[in-house]
């Protein structure tokens, strides 16, 4: 069985796919703190280089997280290009601007300022575009993205013995929740449908991503929901988790994968965050709000971070304690201001 995407292959600009087609030596960078989005997407194009008879190198800047560890080709990923390589084009998955690549890009910034950049992303605060960049907000995922380009370009979904399909798919799963946010349409079910008749193993991609984690990750989730607290009269749910949290449970930041989804569960509140301790200086947040009500990229935008109207990120220069209060007052402002998206 196969679906037909031709109807939606169109929206592929004709200077991304030949692009990456002609690409000999392509560098394909992923965002710092990888999830299955931006490394599927990193991955999805290497493979439709390769099949065009390029070869591709993926960077990222931090280890790639073991919930991904059942992905064919997350191996591939280094933490530096190659110094020996004479790289034609930089690709940035999932990001809008290099500083979401992380400290890669200040390490090879000669590197990275002097090869073309085509950015593939699906972030509405994207604010850095090369000339054959593809931005769409309406995707749901970068890897919908990706999957079209393939399309576009004659590249099967069952290349590289399926792994191509799979690694599409897990993007997909992840950016959507298993098609439970609103931002899956229709095309990203057609999509999603073509990927699993090339053999997408959907069923277990979703039970890995979202139903299985290991014990000391939920004793992690245990301790972060046990301090739930709440503002704004209950219009506002936050937590936050701690270098402290990670190591008394023996794990590690990846494992927080999924906890501001379960905050986003409360039936009274409209606006969800996770502070997460990054450095005794930063701290990591991360927003959910709910349909209808406040654009989560006017809270994180206020403190230089971005993202999409239901979901979000920043990282606050300040301590967790003084980012919780900043970051709940700007929360309150919004909330009190109406600003709706």
């Amino acid at each position: 069985m196969t679906v037909d995407l031709g109807p939606w292959l169109a929206a592929v600009p004709p200077a991304s796919a030949e692009t990456i087609a002609s690409a000999r030596r392509p560098l394909i960078a992923s965002h710092e703190n990888p999830d299955a989005d931006t490394l599927g997407a990193a991955l999805g194009i290497a493979w439709i280089v390769e099949a065009h008879g390029g070869r591709a190198d993926l960077v990222c800047n931090d280890p790639i997280p073991p919930l991904y560890d059942f992905l064919a080709g997350m191996d591939r990923f280094r933490t530096d290009p190659d110094p020996a390589a004479s790289y034609d084009l930089l690709v940035v998955c999932d990001c809008g601007s290099l500083e979401r690549v992380g400290a890669i890009a200040d390490r090879h910034a000669e590197l990275f300022g002097r090869l073309p950049l085509l950015i593939v992303d699906h972030h509405r605060s994207t604010t850095e575009t090369g000339q054959a960049s593809w931005v769409d907000p309406d995707a749901a995922a970068t890897c919908e993205l990706v999957a079209l380009l393939a399309g576009r370009l004659g590249v099967p979904f069952d290349a590289a013995d399926g792994a191509l399909a799979a690694a599409l798919m897990a993007g997909i799963v992840m950016d959507t929740a298993t098609f439970a946010h609103p931002n899956a349409t229709p095309r990203t079910l057609a999509v999603s449908a073509a990927l699993v008749a090339a053999g997408a193993p959907l069923s277990d991609i979703s039970r890995r991503l979202y139903r299985s984690k290991p014990d000391a990750q939920l004793r992690l989730f245990g301790r972060v929901l046990d301090r739930l607290d709440t503002a704004a009269d209950g219009r506002i749910i936050h937590s936050c988790l701690t270098d402290a949290d990670l190591a008394v449970t023996g794990t590690s930041g990846p494992h927080s994968e999924g906890l501001i989804d379960l905050l986003a569960q409360s039936e009274t509140a409209e606006i969800a965050v996770l502070f997460k301790e990054t450095t005794p200086e930063s701290t990591r947040i991360s927003v959910r709000t709910k349909d209808g009500g406040v654009d989560a990229t006017r809270l994180t935008s206020a403190f230089g971070g971005g993202g999409h109207a239901r979901a979000a990120g920043a990282t606050v220069a300040a301590p967790l304690d003084e980012a919780r209060l900043r970051v709940l007052a700007e929360a309150e402002r919004l909330l009190d201001g109406g600003a709706a998206g």
